[in-house]
Parts: structure tokens; sequence; C-alpha cells
């Protein structure tokens, strides 16, 4: 089993949000510690961030978060709600071997939710980081975790990342 951590729209623009449970730059310190231990292990790392399609100039705020994204991580770009769509990105996730990802970033409700969708649709197996994640509204976010997530697979902490 080979597992890889995909981190949904880290970007500034979304991380200044006014999100829930957990602030944006909460979700980014979690992330960015989940992104060290996976480094550490030598497992794929896959941030990703979105673009706005027929769009010449994307708003401010629309690349990574500063110190995010690491020389060997895997990038994608997407223009839909998750990751999979038009992105390449189960080619390169089955070209590394990769069976279950692990999954956190913004919004809890959109492009996480999409994306882990999405994957349970590939054949992965999906683990969830629940206080990496966040929502535009907190009960969103606790219904997606809670009732939603666990019949997708399994919800963990950054913490079980250690």
């Amino acid at each position: 089993m080979s597992s890889a951590l995909i981190l949904i729209d880290l970007m500034p623009r979304i991380v200044a949000l006014p999100l829930a449970p957990y602030s944006g730059d909460e979700v980014l310190a979690r992330s960015r510690e989940l992104a060290d231990a996976f480094r550490a292990r030598e497992l794929p790392v896959v941030t990703v961030r979105v673009e706005r399609p027929d769009v010449d100039v994307q708003p401010p705020g629309s690349g990574f978060a500063d110190g995010l994204v690491a020389d060997g991580d895997l990038v994608v770009v997407k223009r839909s709600i998750g990751a999979f769509y038009g992105t390449g990105l189960d080619e390169r996730l089955r070209a590394l071997g990769v069976d279950t990802l692990v999954i956190a970033g913004l919004v809890t409700t959109m492009g996480v939710e999409s994306t882990a969708r999405a994957a349970s649709d590939h054949g992965y197996q999906v683990e969830f980081v629940a206080d990496a994640m966040s929502g535009l509204a907190a009960d969103e976010h606790d219904f997606a975790v809670d009732r939603i997530f666990p019949r997708f697979g399994e919800v963990r902490k950054t913490a079980d990342y250690r």
C-alpha cells in the first residue's frame, strides 16, 4: 500500500476566507505539518490549486500559500471543483503506485469533498484529515466529517500522521 497526501486549494485568497471550525491559517499550518511528515517518509505530496476558467488574469492570491510547495511535489491546477477532472491526476498517481489518498485543505464541502468522491470512484482508499480542513460554516464541515466522510473512508487527525 502506498499513500499520497493531497492538499486542496491552499491559496492565499481561500485561506483568508472566514472559515470554521478552523481558520485558514490553522488548516495551512496543519497541512504543512502533514506535508513535512509525508516528505520525510518519501511519500508523494500533491498540491492542488484552482484557476477560474475563461479568465485572462486570475484574482490576487490565486497562487499557492508561501512555502507550501516543495521540490518533487506533484502540482495540479484544476479548473473545476475537484482535483481529478481534466488534470491527469489519476494517471500521475497510478504511475507512482499510489492506492491510498490522504486528503486535507479547503473547503471541506467543496474541493475536499469533490476530490474525495472522485478518488473513491477511481478506486482509491481515502483518508480525511478532519483538523486539516475547514468549511465556510462549522455545521457544514461537521456534517461532512461526521456523516458523509465515514462512508467514503477513514476520518483521522493530523497527529495520526506524525
